[in-house]
């Protein structure tokens, strides 16, 4: 993954010298409660304590740390296997350093004091604790992100994963309805959004199988139509409905049909449900990224809407410091390729260890500029020329543009595209 703290690791462990930094701490999360153990510089353990996860759990660590020398002038950093959580959220809301470390690396610290495969919380605690003094420039703390940026992310996210949840319970539906309904496929096929569309839904809410669906009058399927929310060509769409529904298709036996047709029912309630949170979280996103003073400056992008620029925000932060340049939020997002080189052999491969949710933002953003913005359409079709695929294309000219967006940002200016995209120098004509 790229180093994405905000000063260096030199700089991190030479500040951490100079305050005289000698106590470090370990938290060994789980659901119920937490083993916490404080270490000093040489690695001598000075206290160990499990706390409850609740307000009294958090007391008793804040009063731990205090009496071995924590200050809001000079914090104990702390080492968690979590980025998130209620006891990360009050640590970080008192300003102490959190440092969250994989449970991966954690295993392979875990061997340097044992080597018999010994594993406890309480000994998890230690070496969590003994990975900050040994290796606290290898690793970076949560970024300082703004309490509004943080809701941003919170509703993002969310609504991201309610749109990828409305994807899968959309494809299960659509897998369903091939096994004895294929027209209904047919009959929705060619419109945008398909099955998950209102009118889509409300007309097999009233009709889950070919049966159902071919009793449905033209008048029938028209107030179906304005009942989801069609305002224009209703009864054109009626009959053409009527028709593709009166056609001959294969079937299953009367009672398999129907029985398979009730089942379609309980899928359509979850497409339902799922289809309801993504529109209700979309507005709350969209809500809370126009309230951010980041929003002016990421939306003057092409290709950015408020949609995807409160997606980019709650994967980038507001921390102007949690990036050192713009080859580190490339290297964040998945933008920049990746060199491995061994002897004589060297490869540049794309970047697989990345922000996913980030890179899926960033596909969208991409695509969508290629309309929006003559400069970005022009960098595409270079790359397509020397030889890229569609994907590589796209993803060089997400590139590009979070190195604009880097600056935009550092510098509190919006988007310009002479500058983002300058015109080639046109060469003289020869005498």
């Amino acid at each position: 993954m790229p180093r994405v703290a905000g000063t260096s690791p030199d700089d991190t462990w030479s500040q951490a010298r100079r305050r005289g930094l000698d106590v470090f701490c370990g938290i060994d999360w789980a659901e119920d409660h937490h083993d916490v153990a404080l270490v000093d510089a040489g690695g001598q353990v000075l206290a160990r304590l499990r706390i409850t996860d609740d307000a009294a759990g958090l007391a008793a660590l804040l009063e731990l740390l205090a009496a071995h020398g924590d200050s809001p002038q000079d914090p104990v950093p702390a080492a968690i296997e979590t980025p998130r959580g209620l006891l990360v959220g009050c640590l970080r809301a008192t300003g102490r350093p959190v440092y969250p470390v994989n449970p991966m690396s954690v295993a392979r610290y875990r061997d340097r004091h044992s080597v018999a495969g010994r594993k406890s919380d309480k000994g998890d605690s230690a070496v969590l604790a003994n990975v900050l003094r040994t290796d606290l420039h290898a690793h970076r703390p949560l970024p300082a992100d703004s309490e509004l940026a943080q809701a941003v992310a919170v509703l993002a996210r969310a609504q991201q994963d309610a749109v990828w949840e409305r994807v899968h319970a959309q494809n299960k539906l659509r897998s369903h309805l091939r096994e004895y309904f294929p027209g209904f496929l047919a009959a929705f096929g060619t419109a945008r959004g398909g099955i998950t569309r209102p009118e889509a839904r409300a007309v097999l809410a009233a009709a889950p199988t070919p049966a159902d669906a071919g009793r449905l009058t033209k008048v029938r399927l028209a107030s179906l139509l304005r009942k989801a929310g069609r305002q224009r060509g209703i009864e054109a769409e009626a009959a053409r409905l009527h028709a593709a529904f009166g056609q001959e298709q294969m079937r299953q036996l009367p009672l398999v049909e129907q029985a398979m047709g009730r089942q379609a029912l309980a899928l359509l309630r979850q497409l339902e449900a799922a289809c309801q949170s993504a529109d209700d979280l979309q507005a709350a996103a969209e809500e809370s990224f126009s309230q951010h003073p980041d929003a002016g400056i990421i939306t003057s992008f092409p290709g950015i809407g408020a949609l995807t620029g409160a997606r980019v925000l709650a994967e980038i932060g507001d921390d102007r410091s949690r990036f050192q340049d713009a080859r580190g939020l490339k290297a964040y997002a998945g933008a920049a390729p990746i060199t491995r080189a061994s002897g004589k052999s060297r490869s540049v491969t794309q970047r697989k260890v990345k922000n996913n949710r980030l890179a899926a933002a960033g596909y969208t953003w991409a695509f969508a500029a290629l309309t929006a913005s003559p400069g970005a359409r022009a960098h595409y079709d270079r790359r397509r020329e020397a030889g890229d695929r569609h994907t590589a294309a796209q993803r060089n000219l997400f590139n590009r543009l979070l190195g604009c967006l880097w600056h935009c940002l550092q510098a509190g200016q919006h988007y310009d595209e002479a500058t983002a995209f300058p015109s080639p120098a046109v060469t003289p004509a020869a005498a």
